[in-house]
């Protein structure tokens, strides 16, 4: 609980855990409190009797004006309050940037230098950081809620969230640093819908391949079957390819025009090429290897750029095959659903995506778990029509351990059926190998081996702009 008492800020911990229950039940009690402070009625060391600073806050009551919550001797002109007597925001803000920079990315300290220049600064610059107000902050945030968004007629919540990201924290600091209760403590982040995923079903993938021109089709099959982010495929250089052990070494990012390091720690992964994908760098690499360290290179041997990517080669495809107008991020999640189809281990999968665990792989890829070579569910259909189809099933009332009738009486002649075995269920890995794995890897190496037969030939061409 953090509040300011007779000129003093005051903290005092609980010992509840943090719960959203136990936040509503202490900012109930600091309500309380402040309401109290404010009626003069206040008393520390019964509202805190275990506080070490009861005796230091807590003034005489003869000593305290009604009302007020102030001393009695208290000169007629008092100094400043101690907010007035901060830096400007854009005065505090340049300090914030320099001690914190060191901590960040080149390309967050460019984002975050363009919010600040065209939001943040024009709006609170010549404001003091401890004057700020909740009520200033509500405003700005509906103003922003009104301005255009770069793809849709307003600003989207997600963006709106990305700007008062950065006013969060630097209130936080100087709260922190100057002694007062930032003003937006408390204040939720909007709510942003949950982006469904939309990736292609392979016959899709078939498709956009046979008609993508044939300077981006082996972009195109990386992309599809590797997984990897617009960033680490633009970034990607042929020091990080492995021909001799078929590996993709993900080390860098390409983002706003630079090369970075990987979004996470768990993003620095090795990528196992497919036949497919080993075969697409191959001709990649007669075409370009000389001309760049990248891989995949505009004419003027620099990496691609996004935007001229998606609006010259990717939406105008999609239109053309009458497609729905999908990111080109669902190549990276139509790699992680077929993956899934074809029965590869979540763990394995989880490291192909450079995700530091299975959590997101099943919260996001979830309804995509059910494989291509067969129905999940019908396992357990063949073992209860196996077992009750004949009328085998045991009834409630036998005896374990005794053979099971038939509801006609069994003849001197007719064998009695024996109890059927009871199932054992092998551990995870291994019935994944023997029963996921097995099935699944022959169903895949044969749909692969239809798809390249599929594709039209051609020769490696260089790839253009």
């Amino acid at each position: 609980m953090d509040f300011r008492f007779q000129g003093q800020r005051c903290r005092e911990y609980t010992a509840l855990t943090d719960t959203p229950a136990n936040r509503k039940r202490l900012q109930k009690a600091l309500e309380s409190i402040e309401a109290q402070i404010a009626a003069g009625t206040f008393d520390y060391a019964k509202t805190f009797p275990g506080s070490k600073f009861k005796g230091r806050t807590t003034a005489p009551p003869e000593a305290v004006v009604a009302g007020a919550g102030l001393p009695a001797s208290a000169p007629t002109e008092s100094p400043p309050p101690l907010a007035a007597r901060t830096p400007t925001f854009a005065e505090y803000t340049k300090q914030w940037m320099a001690e914190h920079q060191v901590e960040w990315r080149r390309s967050h300290i460019k984002i975050l230098n363009s919010t600040l220049k065209g939001h943040l600064v024009p709006r609170f610059g010549e404001t003091k950081v401890g004057c700020i107000t909740k009520a200033e902050v509500m405003a700005f945030r509906a103003d922003l809620a009104a301005l255009p968004g770069r793809a849709k007629a307003t600003m989207s919540n997600k963006r709106i969230n990305g700007i008062l990201a950065p006013l969060r924290q630097i209130l936080d600091d100087a709260s922190e640093a100057f002694g007062f209760v930032s003003p937006i403590a408390n204040l939720k982040p909007l709510k942003i819908r949950k982006a469904d995923v939309q990736p292609f079903a392979l016959d899709e993938v078939q498709r956009l391949l046979a008609t993508v021109r044939p300077d981006y089709r082996d972009y195109f099959t990386v992309r599809f079957f590797t997984g990897l982010r617009t960033g680490e495929c633009h970034g990607l250089k042929w020091k990080y390819v492995d021909f001799e052990n078929r590996l993709i070494l993900i080390r860098e990012t390409f983002v706003l025009g630079e090369d970075e390091y990987t979004k996470t720690d768990s993003s620095q992964r090795d990528i196992q090429m497919t036949q497919v994908v080993y075969e697409a760098l191959k001709r990649q690499h007669a075409a370009t290897s000389r001309l760049s360290p990248y891989v995949f290179c505009n004419s003027e041997c620099m990496p691609l750029d996004n935007k001229n990517f998606s609006d010259r080669v990717w939406y105008p495809i999609l239109r053309h095959l009458d497609l729905p107008k999908r990111r080109p991020y669902q190549m990276r999640h139509t790699a992680a659903t077929l993956w899934l189809a074809s029965g590869e281990a979540p763990e394995w999968i989880a490291r192909q995506l450079g995700h530091a665990s299975t959590e997101m792989l099943f919260r996001v890829y979830s309804r995509f778990v059910p494989n291509l070579t067969r129905r999940d569910g019908s396992a357990i259909d063949r073992l209860l029509a196996t077992r009750f189809s004949s009328g085998q099933g045991e009834s409630p009332g036998a005896q374990d351990g005794a053979p099971q009738q038939a509801h006609s009486q069994v003849g001197a002649n007719e064998a009695v059926p024996e109890k059927p075995v009871p199932l054992r269920m092998a551990p995870l890995s291994t019935r994944h190998k023997s029963a996921t794995a097995a099935n699944a890897d022959s169903a895949t190496d044969a749909a692969f081996s239809a798809f390249r037969a599929s594709l039209p030939g051609e020769s490696p061409g260089q790839l253009a702009a």
